[in-house]
């Protein structure tokens, strides 16, 4: 059947069971705009406020639902508009198809109108990226980038398409995707070294990170717990992969992660490192991390072993594959003398906050409360993303969104719309600092013209919080650019939105107005006035081992 390179595209995308698009229209791709027209009863299309919404929006429906998001955008700027949200995907390993449209073949190369180069400058940011010069490749490069995006380390694809092959015609027959192929199987040698640490170790420690959620790990993970016999932490990334109310769980590793876990970690014989890459800001000062331990890490890319801190031993594969291996393998450990330390320091250690004012720590556990734990909680980048990590207790995989690697502010919005397009049964709360909201707050029209109910949480302290915060500590309180003390007035900007805008500076109406926001269905902003100076605790200055963590109450006494 002779088909346009446009109808070729949406028969693909239809191929691979794909539902829902983020994107923004322009010259360039306006055939393929013409044919996703013809199929708005299958596809449906999310007209974004910006480009990078739309590459949020696809990284949001993927990280909530498992399934590869999607993302359009036209030639020239359209397309640059979406690497940032490109390179947050990359980071986080998540699995999207970015579909940019370019000016027609003839003219590449040529500083035509609305041209870049955009496979050129996504290379770094991509598992793979395609220029489509030939419509008779077309078909067979958009059914490889779904797979290369979701095998292995899942990752984000680009494929770029000359306008002109948008409209010329090639041979389409229909394909069902193929299940994904095993990777290599696990070594045989490495499992048995793996066996043979835990089994001789006696002060076990579990570290979890975003690969146990992106393997679908978290029932063989508690089995593995379970059968280890030691405490367990995690990254940003890992949230609810182990269950946060699971007496074993110690909260977060790292610069704002609990003494416990960072005082365990330091003091272990063994760390088992599940599906984590060792971030900075998990280890502190890498050369003084877990030195007292063996280190085992278990990780799908062989590239991770050894990357930034050097390990004992590793296994490579998938993190399910080898946790069920080594349930299959393991006899159940017992470590009853360093599990009632750890719990001692969990006693003694415990996460605090001003009891009497509105603070960030009592607008996520209010959440939490209200919610019975069951939403589906985005956040920004700053103060409100540690107190959302810290404060929140998940329970179930794919329920945290955030930009852990990249860092980048103006990530949940887009997100939180992407996540509640592929979960609809879930609350949806986007938590966010003014600073943050001010850069993308514009994706509250996309929710308003989608009708998507999304619940917009602004942590409203006037400043860049979590910079300020560093100014305040390491910088001898010199604000230097993170003042935000102007007369924008969040509420107003809701309403001219359209959605419904509401401000709490208590305790008392902050608990009213997400009540109320819980029962409206509209998308709903509540900006929440909090203190300039309120901070993330603990906290391990930068260039400190983790063990150096430190507290409010430390730095009153001088320690």
């Amino acid at each position: 059947m002779q088909l346009t390179g446009s109808e070729i595209l949406i028969e693909c995308l239809k191929e691979q069971g794909v539902d829902t698009v983020f994107g923004y229209p322009g010259g360039a791709i306006l055939n393929v705009y013409d044919e996703l027209y013809k199929h708005s009863d299958e596809i449906t299309h999310i007209l974004t406020s910006h480009e990078q919404g739309a590459a949020h929006g696809a990284d949001g429906y993927a990280r909530a639902t498992g399934k590869v998001g999607v993302c359009f955008a036209t030639s020239g700027p359209g397309a640059t508009n979406l690497v940032t949200g490109i390179a947050t995907a990359y980071m986080d390993s998540i699995p999207i198809v970015a579909i940019t449209c370019n000016v027609g073949v003839s003219l590449l190369g040529k500083d035509s109108f609305q041209e870049i180069d955009i496979a050129g400058v996504t290379m770094p940011i991509t598992k793979h990226n395609y220029i489509v010069k030939d419509v008779n490749d077309l078909a067979d490069t958009i059914r490889k980038a779904f797979i290369i995006a979701k095998k292995g380390r899942p990752g984000p694809v680009l494929i770029d398409i000359p306008k002109d092959v948008t409209a010329n015609k090639a041979e389409y027959q229909k394909e069902t995707p193929k299940p994904l192929k095993a990777l290599n199987q696990v070594s045989e040698a490495e499992l048995a070294t793996a066996l043979k640490l835990i089994e001789e170790c006696k002060k076990p420690y579990i570290f979890v990170g975003g690969g146990a959620i992106l393997s679908d790990a978290s029932k063989e993970l508690v089995t593995f717990v379970r059968k280890v016999d030691a405490p367990v932490t995690d990254s940003l990334m890992g949230k609810g992969a182990f269950p946060g109310t699971d007496p074993l769980y110690t909260g977060m590793l790292g610069m704002h992660g609990t003494k416990t876990s960072n005082y365990g970690v330091s003091e272990c014989d063994l760390l088992i490192v599940i599906g984590a890459r060792f971030s900075d800001r998990v280890t502190g000062n890498a050369k003084k991390f877990a030195s007292n331990a063996k280190i085992l890490q278990f990780d799908i890319d062989p590239a991770e072993m050894d990357k930034n801190v050097l390990i004992t031993a590793g296994v490579v594969g998938d993190i399910r594959e080898v946790l069920g291996l080594l349930n299959e393998r393991l006899s159940k450990q017992e470590h009853k003398e360093w599990i009632e330390k750890i719990m001692e320091y969990k006693g003694r250690f415990p996460l605090a906050y001003h009891p009497d004012v509105l603070t960030g720590p009592y607008v996520v556990e209010e959440i939490y409360r209200q919610t019975k734990g069951e939403a589906l909680v985005v956040t920004e980048v700053g103060q409100h993303q540690m107190w959302a990590a810290q404060f929140y207790r998940y329970t179930k995989p794919r329920t945290f969104l955030t930009s852990g690697g990249l860092g980048t502010m103006g990530y949940g919005l887009g997100a939180s719309l992407g996540a509640k397009k592929g979960r609809p049964d879930k609350i949806v709360v986007n938590i966010a600092g003014d600073g943050c909201f001010r850069m993308n707050m514009n994706e509250i029209a996309t929710a308003v013209r989608h009708n998507i109910p999304i619940i917009q949480v602004v942590i409203n302290n006037h400043v860049l919080g979590m910079v300020r915060q560093w100014q305040n500590l390491f910088y001898g309180q010199r604000y230097s650019a993170t003042v935000l003390n102007d007369a924008v007035d969040f509420v107003k900007l809701a309403e001219a939105m359209g959605a419904v805008g509401i401000r709490a500076a208590t305790q008392e109406e902050f608990r009213e107005a997400f009540a109320k926001a819980l029962t409206l269905g509209r998308p709903v902003v509540i900006d929440c006035q909090i203190d300039s100076d309120d901070k993330v605790w603990p906290m391990v200055a930068p260039g400190k081992a983790i063990s150096e963590v430190f507290d409010e109450k430390d730095l009153e006494q001088g320690k």
